[in-house]
């Protein structure tokens, strides 16, 4: 289905016509729940929060001003429902200690992964990304999957520009030491 500007819609939903919100939902339902799986990491809980999330605009649309694209708004409530949603659980995660990750540079981190094959990348990607905390997947994800630029992540998080650009830093550093290590282990399994 070809969607049009959500301009368009938010138009149709303040003149009156609510049924247009559907449409909205449709065409921005994968990355709202793209977004909230990501942080909570559980399908069920990223279902309930989807549906809030697209209930919470609904019901905010007439403050929405239009300062930024609808997109990045939607995903902004997205991004604070389900971290809330998090901060509830209280999750605990386990970083990596910063001393191993600022001990490679970006050249050994390009080159390591031009070793493997494609297939192997993939596979070695999805699993280092799998252990990231949920914060830390969704910025990879917001950037290089759904490419949002740098401001848009920003407003969409909450954070600085340049916290988003060093937290950015940091990740593909740390998926870098993660890379490694599966590959490591999967090298040491081969030998057997």
């Amino acid at each position: 289905m070809a969607f049009r500007e959500d301009q368009y819609y938010i138009e149709r939903i303040k003149d009156g016509e609510t049924s247009a919100f559907s449409e909205l939902v449709e065409k921005h339902k994968d990355w709202v729940y793209t977004i909230v799986i990501r942080i909570l990491r559980s399908h069920e809980e990223a279902e309930e929060t989807a549906q809030d999330v697209f209930l919470k605009a609904y019901n905010s649309l007439k403050t929405f001003q239009g300062k930024s694209k609808f997109s990045t708004w939607l995903y902004s409530i997205a991004y604070n429902t389900a971290i809330t949603k998090t901060r509830k659980r209280k999750l605990k995660t386990s970083d990596l200690d910063d001393e191993i990750i600022y001990n490679y540079s970006e050249d050994e981190i390009s080159k390591s992964m031009y070793e493997l094959s494609p297939e192997e990348q993939q596979q070695s990607l999805r699993k280092a990304m799998n252990d990231l905390p949920e914060e830390e997947n969704l910025l990879i994800t917001l950037f290089y999957k759904k490419e949002n630029s740098i401001a848009e992540i920003s407003e969409i998080t909450g954070m600085s520009s340049s916290n988003v650009k060093v937290k950015l830093h940091r990740i593909r550093k740390k998926l870098y030491e993660k890379l490694r290590i599966i590959n490591k282990i999967e090298n040491q399994e081969k030998a057997f």
